[in-house]
């Protein structure tokens, strides 16, 4: 089944490709062709200025048409496949936990279980229950954080406290041993790390960059948190960890919404490409900023908030 769907997902990938290889060369030999007959009209009628003056700003426009329909096209294609890869991502985070809840169930259903089985089983079935929550969650934060007419229940959060009960609940549900997630605070003469956002919001900003770090993580489980308040008054969480790393020419597209890093070593974990792209907007939409470095594959990354502190 796996080597079925894998064909048919190379067939599609190429089948993009070639579209796209398609409409480049149509846009450039449409390109040509205008240049050709321009300049041809240009030696035939080169005693006609007129004419000519008033050819050019319409072979420009020509010629811009054709090469703006050809980036149309190129990036609508571009985006349909991002909408064909969420799609397929999150049918597999639904259809997988459903699954297995499914089988337990008619498994408990058809036969005795001894109690420690059964045990086993509900607790199975309760952490499937939490990852379909947790992608459908995903999926309706993404569509609020989009609204940018929503309002927002914005008040003053202490955001040292909401990113370190975020590491507790991080740690609790990843069952994570003691140690994995390093959690420090440096504050500028004192000062708290107060900003003025909505808590839920704020909350599923940080929770998806503490998840990244855990999913992307691989063997080597090393995260560390940071809170920290500057000179300026503002708020930074950074967040790194010794995972995979981020090829740094993926940088700027990460947090685009259903954006997934493409390479062999991120194909492996599943993702529906939303939690970057819910950070961005989070953030953004509450005054700050967000970005992320790494020196490459199997290099670690680091995700830094930043956000202007008040005066309490």
């Amino acid at each position: 089944m796996s080597a079925v769907l894998a064909i048919i997902t190379t067939m599609r990938v190429s089948g993009r490709q070639k579209s796209i290889a398609f409409f480049i060369t149509l846009g450039a030999c449409l390109v040509a062709v205008a240049v050709a007959l321009n300049i041809s009209w240009i030696l035939l009628n080169w005693r006609q200025v007129a004419l000519l003056i008033f050819g050019i700003p319409f072979f420009i426009a020509i010629i811009a048409g054709l090469v703006l329909n050809t980036i149309f096209l190129v990036r609508e294609i571009r985006r349909n496949e991002q909408h064909d890869s969420f799609i397929n991502a999150v049918t597999h985070e639904l259809k997988t936990p459903i699954a297995s809840i499914r089988l337990y169930l008619e498994t408990l259903q058809s036969r005795e279980v001894d109690p420690a089985k059964r045990q086993e089983f509900y607790n199975i079935m309760l952490s499937d229950s939490n990852r379909l929550l947790y992608t459908v969650e995903q999926v309706l934060k993404a569509g609020q954080v989009g609204q940018r007419k929503r309002s927002t229940n914005r008040q003053v959060v202490n955001l040292a406290e909401l990113t370190k009960a975020a590491v507790d609940t991080a740690c609790k549900q990843h069952h994570l041993a003691e140690g994995s997630i390093a959690y420090s605070e440096k504050f500028f003469n004192g000062n708290d790390a107060a900003v003025l956002g909505d808590p839920d919001e704020l909350r599923a900003a940080v929770t998806n960059l503490l998840d990244n770090a855990v999913k992307y993580s691989d063997k080597q489980m090393q995260i560390a948190v940071t809170v920290l308040t500057d000179v300026d008054n503002h708020v930074t969480v950074r967040v790194s960890d010794k995972g995979i790393g981020i090829p740094k020419a993926q940088l700027k597209n990460i947090f685009k919404r259903f954006y997934r890093v493409p390479g062999r070593m991120m194909s492996r974990i599943k993702g529906t490409g939303l939690g970057l792209f819910i950070v961005y907007s989070v953030i953004k939409k509450t005054g700050g900023k967000v970005f992320a470095e790494s020196e490459g594959e199997g290099k670690g990354s680091t995700f830094t908030i930043k956000l202007p502190g008040i005066q309490q």
